[in-house]
């Protein structure tokens, strides 16, 4: 992986995660993360997209994206998922 960034475990990255959340703009209650994965150099993070009862995207679905899309850029350049 890549050595100016340090290894944390999926725990530690998802705690890390859930506790940046509420400093987003978009942020609102119910938003966490439940999922971190490594994708090359990135690691991309999951959880509940608000979606609506057809699975169809709503108002909050964007502000989900941009919050964990916020997660992912400042992150990535700090933490890589440990094996």
């Amino acid at each position: 992986m890549n050595a100016k960034t340090s290894p944390l475990s999926r725990q530690q990255l998802i705690e890390k995660a859930n506790a940046l959340i509420s400093e987003h703009d978009d942020y609102f209650a119910g938003v966490k993360v439940s999922e971190v994965e490594q994708n090359g150099q990135l690691l991309v993070f999951r959880g509940d997209y608000f979606l609506d009862e057809n699975g169809l995207p709503t108002a909050k679905s964007t502000a989900v994206f941009n919050i964990f899309k916020a997660l992912t850029v400042a992150l990535s350049e700090k933490y890589h998922l440990a094996e």
